[in-house]
């Protein structure tokens, strides 16, 4: 299989270069895409290829004409893609090519992930490589035997021009290659059901931990390499396991990292937020496109962060980076829109990445007049915040003590300045072409969005965050439930059409379990439990005691994908099985415990050498070896004494609450009239009670 996919890869190996100037659309053309929701796809709408969505009506016509799949996929804010487009989409040669030889599809990688993971591993076997745009050539079938990323006109045309006479020439040999790289496809995917397994002990959780942090940037934090993604599910597992089991050293390395990243270009000091991932190793110049998913998660983490360390700068990165998604991504209805393009018009009214957020010396000193050499200083407008084209993307490498000192004033009056001349280049930057705005919302990014702001409200205690989480988990309920307990992928003006995947039955679920411990509301665990429910009945592989990414009630692909790498987000998997642990701490007789112990006995082979890639696997490691705690507040003043509790960092424990008696295991006997008491168990067996949030924490350090 190896030398027939090698044959092909050689024969059509591709040069990357830029040689074509974008033209200038004026709606010459209309195709399919024009009935879709996808800003992505709308954006090709007026292509002269005749673009159609995925669909199996495509695919049976397809197998009729007996015509290739030509496979296009991207997203709205994937700058390449737009280069792609620029230079072959909207031409008229690229276009008749296509048109006489293909069928032409195209995808939006974010609304139809399942179709994307599979193309994603074929060329990656095929080249060791992949991104977006991702281009494959299939069979009418779907199954693929030749891909590339972005690929100028002239090499775009020769290579299908190549592809379509190999087709009409020597089928037989194009059917060997598609039919070995689809069994590759699938077998890379298989889990295997390890019953056997012995359960992955502190010991070796050590180990791995020690073998990942070799690769750790121990100065500019992350890891030692670029481009640097901020990767939040990595630290958010060190910082739960630099906590329980006393290790400085990397709760320093987590520190640093959080540092360096609110330091740093990747995050917008003037409007909040943070960019998709740094070009270099310094966090400096980021790919500036900001993603929904990313603020989400590094929401929650830094709101952690705050809690374990009590870093102001750390609350101020959550309190600044949702209120950028406030004022970018909400929706009128409460749903969170998915991410802002990194490319914006420029002063020549060419789209330009990074233009939006960039700052020339001429330009700061006008608009700062006198704390200009202050802001210079702060913020490193010289050699180290130099970007290109005279450009500045700021970065700060020093703390405000060294900066208050340096120009002998106060950190108080230090931060007035900063404060004060960041909002002048706000004014002035509003004045800019705003980078598109990819307006569709997705499900399971949604469910981070949420989760992000409950422990938001959870440990900086703004009752705002609480308000607009429940906004948020108002609309998923109204617009993404089923009702039959099902969910919608994605949402746009109303409309919903895209059955969803396990991604967004795991992140909702998690999310409003969340929610349910900081507002004590049966309603939020009880629908995270019919979700969780309806996902065992429809996504659960019996055979491997995994979930596929697909439901059994969808239509069928060449491969139903079980997803375990945790990557930029945690893999489906690792969370539902983080679900059904909890689940199961408050549903003992559901038998939730055993399906997370056995999904995590099936990939722990991969920790040992990769614990990287599968971090938020690693809680239930610390979940299975170390205690974790059910905690109870049952009377009057549950809510005041469960907020108090809550503030506390405590990973390994579930909060529930209830006035009186309640209708989950662990409230049931526990009202005592006149008291309000905290009652500490593990696994429904519980310490005596007590009366005060830090009796209860004591009994969690005992």
């Amino acid at each position: 299989m190896i030398k027939r996919i090698a044959i092909l890869s050689v024969l059509f190996s591709l040069t990357q270069g830029c040689t074509q100037k974008a033209t200038n659309m004026d709606h010459k053309y209309t195709n399919a895409l024009i009935n879709e929701t996808s800003p992505y796809l709308l954006q090709h709408a007026h292509n002269p290829v005749n673009w159609e969505a995925w669909s199996p009506e495509v695919l049976e016509r397809a197998k009729k004409e007996d015509k290739p799949l030509l496979i296009s996929i991207g997203y709205a804010a994937c700058h390449w893609c737009h280069v792609m487009e620029k230079e072959c989409f909207e031409d008229e040669e690229v276009a008749q090519m296509m048109n006489e030889n293909f069928i032409n599809i195209k995808i939006d990688r974010e609304e139809r992930p399942d179709v994307d993971q599979i193309y994603m591993d074929a060329i990656q076997m095929m080249s060791g490589n992949g991104g977006w745009p991702l281009n494959i050539v299939a069979l009418p079938d779907g199954r693929p035997f030749w891909g590339a990323t972005y690929v100028p006109k002239g090499n775009w045309i020769k290579s299908l021009n190549q592809l379509i006479n190999l087709y009409k020439k020597d089928k037989p040999r194009i059917v060997q290659v598609a039919t070995d790289l689809s069994n590759g496809i699938n077998a890379i995917n298989l889990v295997e059901n390890k019953a056997d397994a012995d359960t992955y002990s502190l010991e070796q959780l050590d180990n791995a931990i020690s073998n990942w942090s070799k690769h750790f940037d121990n100065y500019l934090g992350g890891y030692k390499r670029a481009p640097k993604f901020m990767m939040p599910n990595n630290w958010d597992f060190l910082l739960h396991y630099a906590t329980a089991n006393n290790k400085p050293e990397l709760l320093e390395q987590v520190n640093t990292t959080l540092t360096r990243m609110a330091y740093g270009g990747i995050y917008d000091h003037v409007g909040g937020g943070f960019s998709r991932y740094a070009v270099d190793t310094k966090w400096h110049v980021p790919h500036f496109e900001k993603m929904l998913y990313d603020n989400g998660q590094l929401t929650s983490l830094y709101a952690k962060a705050y809690a374990v360390t009590g870093d102001e700068r750390y609350k101020k990165v959550v309190e600044e980076t949702i209120e950028f998604v406030k004022e970018e991504l909400l929706d009128e209805n409460n749903g969170f829109y998915s991410s802002l393009d990194a490319d914006s018009l420029d002063e020549h009214g060419e789209l330009e990445e990074g233009a939006y957020y960039v700052w020339t010396k001429e330009e700061l000193k006008q608009l700062l007049g006198p704390d200009y050499d202050l802001f210079k200083d702060y913020f490193n407008i010289n050699s180290y915040g130099l970007w290109e084209k005279g450009n500045y993307v700021l970065i700060r490498d020093k703390n405000d003590d060294e900066i208050a000192k340096k120009h002998s004033i106060s950190v108080v009056d230090l931060g007035k300045k900063m404060k004060t001349s960041l909002n002048i280049l706000k004014q002035e930057r509003a004045k800019r072409d705003k980078p598109r705005l990819d307006d569709k919302i997705l499900t399971s990014w949604n469910g981070l969005m949420l989760k992000g702001l409950v422990d938001a409200y959870r440990y900086l205690r703004n009752d705002a965050y609480l308000e607009l989480a429940l906004k948020n988990a108002e609309f998923i309920e109204k617009e993404m439930f089923k009702d039959d307990f099902s969910l919608f992928r994605n949402h746009k003006e109303g409309n919903s059409s895209i059955n969803a995947f396990l991604d967004d039955y795991a992140t909702v679920i998690e999310a409003y379990l969340a929610l349910y411990e900081v507002t004590f509301d049966e309603k939020w665990l009880m629908q995270g439990k019919k979700l969780l429910d309806y996902t065992k009945l429809h996504f659960f592989d019996s055979e491997s005691s995994m979930f596929f990414y697909t439901s059994d009630e969808d239509d069928s692909l060449i491969r139903r994908t079980v997803e375990t790498s945790d990557n930029v987000i945690s893999a489906s998997n690792s969370i539902m099985a983080k679900n059904l642990l909890k689940y199961h701490k408050l549903f003992s007789k559901e038998g939730y415990g055993a399906m997370a112990e056995q999904m995590v006995k099936n990939v722990q082979a991969d920790f040992d050498e990769s614990a990287q890639g599968f971090t938020n696997w690693l809680h239930l490691v610390l979940y299975k070896n170390q205690n974790f705690y059910e905690i109870a507040v049952v009377g009057e003043n549950y809510k005041a004494l469960g907020k108090e509790i809550a503030s506390n960092y405590l990973p390994n424990s579930i909060l529930v609450g209830s006035p009186k008696e309640g209708n989950i295991e662990l409230l049931e006997s526990r009202y005592n009239e006149g008291q309000t008491l905290v009652y500490v168990c593990i696994e429904g067996a519980c310490k005596l009670p007590v009366t005060s949030a830090e009796k209860a924490i004591g009994q969690l350090q005992n």
